[in-house]
């Protein structure tokens, strides 16, 4: 696990709003000088960003970019004046992006990965073993939400489960850690299919369905204490040992791990069979950003370095396919029996998380 952990802290940059760090410098092999691009990223694409192949092909189309990350709800707080563009990983907070600076038009969706809970083979036997999961093969499964919901909201224990009883770090309150939902697209997108789940397989609408919702959010949340602003930190967290036992993640955190090391130990990927996928979408605020939002989604080079990064590139399985088939062991290439909850309006999402925080209100 060491090993692992190092490979990983190699890659992830680490803390807070970090810098992915790229020199400004004229293309090489061109002679072309470089337009410098600045933009704000959710974490998980930092590794991206500061790939030497990624820099590479962006200067060779002309552009140097110069990339911070933040929590992808939290980047409608910060002062984007002098930015290219905003990249957050989901629709609706680069809607709410849109909105603020006025930015019209479709919102590029370059690639897109889908939520997963990483866990520990102990871990994921326990919850096959009482019915909250199906293992596919040592190292790959589903977790059913709705037993696994309903286990949460009768505030079950791992002692409580059969077989937990052999795996000595299987104790106290049955819990997916996540992050933030107040700041992070991920936390948020989880209490988005929890409630769709509860809601009977219905999105939530308004004060009543809110409310209804409100007592099992607020478990999934509050069982967990402080909570990581970003997923890169709660994943580096599971691959050191440390922590939780149930992470959720997103999938293509775990395809470029399994990039890096063939073998990573004792890892289990779980898809939820009811989940909302993360559709990182950019929201270009400059001619500069307009044209690397292009890029992203048309170039061949950098699409086939997203997909070596683990992301879903839009309208092609078949790259993803081609690029993980050493990977199925851990990956699903086709998501099937997963079903994609709808997700609420901002309004209301923004409400879940401030319920599942503790906090009171109405939506609007």
């Amino acid at each position: 696990m060491r090993r692992i952990a190092g490979i990983v802290l190699a890659v992830l940059l680490i803390g807070g709003v970090v810098a992915a760090v790229v020199a400004g410098r004229d293309n090489e092999e061109t002679g072309t000088a470089t337009k410098t691009v600045r933009m704000v990223i959710g974490s998980e694409k930092a590794a991206f960003f500061a790939d030497p192949d990624v820099v590479k092909a962006l200067a060779a189309r002309g552009h140097t970019v110069k990339a911070e990350t933040s929590g992808s709800w939290a980047m409608e707080g910060l002062d984007l004046k002098g930015f290219d563009l905003a990249f957050p990983s989901g629709q609706a907070p680069a809607a709410e992006l849109a909105a603020k600076y006025k930015v019209t038009g479709t919102l590029p969706r370059p690639f897109y990965s889908p939520l997963v809970v990483v866990a520990h083979r102990g871990a994921a036997e326990v919850l096959a073993g009482n019915g909250m999961a199906t293992l596919d093969g040592k190292s790959r499964g589903t977790l059913d939400m709705a037993a696994y919901l309903d286990a949460v909201g009768r505030d079950r224990t791992w002692q409580q489960l059969k077989g937990a009883a052999v795996y000595g770090e299987l104790t106290g309150t049955l819990y997916i850690s996540s992050t933030d939902p107040e700041t992070s697209n991920s936390g948020a997108l989880y209490l988005a299919a929890a409630s769709y789940v509860a809601n009977g397989g219905k999105v939530v609408a308004g004060d009543a369905e809110v409310d209804k919702a409100t007592p099992l959010l607020r478990k999934l949340v509050s069982v967990q204490g402080a909570q990581q602003s970003s997923t890169d930190a709660a994943f580096r967290d599971f691959v050191s040992g440390a922590g939780n036992p149930l992470v959720l993640v997103y999938e293509s955190q775990v395809a470029a791990l399994l990039d890096e090391q063939a073998n990573p130990g004792d890892l289990v990927v779980l898809y939820p069979d009811t989940t909302v996928n993360s559709d990182h979408t950019v929201v270009p605020l400059t001619e500069r950003g307009k044209a690397v939002a292009e890029l992203l989604g048309t170039d061949p080079v950098l699409r086939k370095l997203a997909v070596r990064h683990g992301f879903r590139p839009q309208g092609d399985l078949a790259e993803f396919a081609a690029a993980t088939a050493s990977r199925t062991a851990y990956l699903k290439q086709q998501l099937t029996g997963v079903r994609q909850a709808p997700v609420p309006t901002s309004a209301v999402l923004h409400e879940l998380a401030r319920r599942a925080r503790g906090q009171g209100g109405h939506t609007k």
